[in-house]
């Protein structure tokens, strides 16, 4: 009797270890940008992203050969509509149908999990995103694949105001509200931007570098019955908070036109879903390799346990990026977040598992 109790607690050992593997390894993603001329084929991208057990990648566009590559890896895939395809598609269904049918349903044996409307669109131009992401939701549903395909956009952290503490975060941007209404009506997630270094960049006098690191010995922000000991949980519960102000509630889905009945009937509330975050490993004020090892690992090891406000709720998280790109436009710091050399091997160490 009692080897068998040790075979049994020997047994839920193990599960308990292979799920807490597969949670590390599922929460993460790596984007793969492609603004370079020195560059590895999508081929050897693919299997690159197979050897190091990366289960997730996002493609700013569909490219052809990456798609033809993904097939069959079983390799989740993120997959934007660019912003300048966004117009073209906001006010006519039958070219969102046809965008789907050419760059989703003709690629049989992707996985895809997530179409991007557009990446941090800015100006006149956020009035296309929500017809946009509404007509290209339409046609993957038209098409059977809903249930298996969710349909957001990016934002930048930038949509939200009073960020500091974290409960007083609001979205400070009008078109913010209609689109969370579509997703708390359809149940996907709203992708936002999170670069602590970024954040610390702009703000050295405010915030350590340990708080940015993930290093911090203890919490250093203390925001009601919630503790803050790295600001990327800062970050994304300010976005949560922005949601419960703007909708992801029943007093604020009726300000907006919500159905607080539908909320009831569906359990959805919106997930907060990190699709960039990353560290320099140079190029830019405390950009090292050293910090973006420390960054990027301690993310990777984080991001299983949820934040403050949803504490053990997996965030699905894409570090940006896969290489660094030497033809993308900006400051220096803007072409050094790759994690790999164009000769596939690692800039630093990090262990996706």
């Amino acid at each position: 009797m009692a080897k068998g109790n040790s075979s049994s607690l020997v047994a839920v050992a193990l599960f308990v270890l292979l799920a807490a593997n597969l949670i590390s390894v599922e929460s993460i993603g790596v984007c793969y940008g492609m603004i370079g001329d020195n560059l590895p084929s999508p081929s050897d991208v693919v299997s690159l992203y197979q050897s190091k057990g990366i289960r997730a990648m996002r493609i700013y566009f569909p490219h052809p050969d990456t798609l033809n590559a993904l097939k069959g890896t079983g390799i989740d895939l993120m997959m934007d509509v660019p912003n300048d395809v966004v117009p073209s598609l906001a006010y006519d269904a039958t070219a969102a149908a046809n965008w789907v049918r050419d760059n989703i349903l003709a690629y049989d044996g992707v996985s895809f999990k997530y179409i991007v409307v557009g990446n941090e669109i800015s100006g006149d131009a956020v009035n296309n995103i929500l017809p946009a992401m509404s007509k290209i939701w339409d046609a993957i549903c038209s098409a059977g694949r809903c249930d298996q395909i969710q349909v957001s956009t990016s934002v930048s952290f930038g949509v939200v105001k009073n960020t500091y503490p974290p409960s007083n975060g609001e979205f400070g941007e009008s078109f913010m509200f209609p689109i969370v209404n579509f997703l708390k009506n359809t149940g996907n997630p709203l992708m936002v931007s999170i670069y602590p270094y970024f954040s610390y960049v702009q703000n050295q006098d405010k915030i350590s570098l340990d708080y940015a690191l993930f290093t911090s010995p203890g919490p250093v922000v203390t925001d009601g019955p919630y503790q803050y000991q790295n600001l990327f949980d800062a970050m994304v519960d300010a976005v949560y908070s922005a949601l419960e102000k703007a909708g992801d509630n029943d007093l604020a889905l009726e300000k907006v036109g919500g159905n607080p009945a539908l909320e009831k009937a569906t359990g959805h509330h919106i997930r907060v879903m990190p699709t960039e975050t990353g560290h320099p490993g140079r190029g830019g004020v405390a950009a090292s390799l050293q910090n973006a090892q420390t960054y990027n690992q301690n993310l990777i090891y984080h991001v299983q346990k949820g934040t403050p406000k949803r504490p053990g709720e997996e965030l699905e998280t894409f570090i940006f990026a896969a290489f660094n790109e030497n033809q993308k436009q900006g400051d220096e710091v803007e072409r050094n977040f790759g994690l790999f050399n164009p000769d596939l091997s690692p800039v630093y160490s990090l262990n996706f598992n």
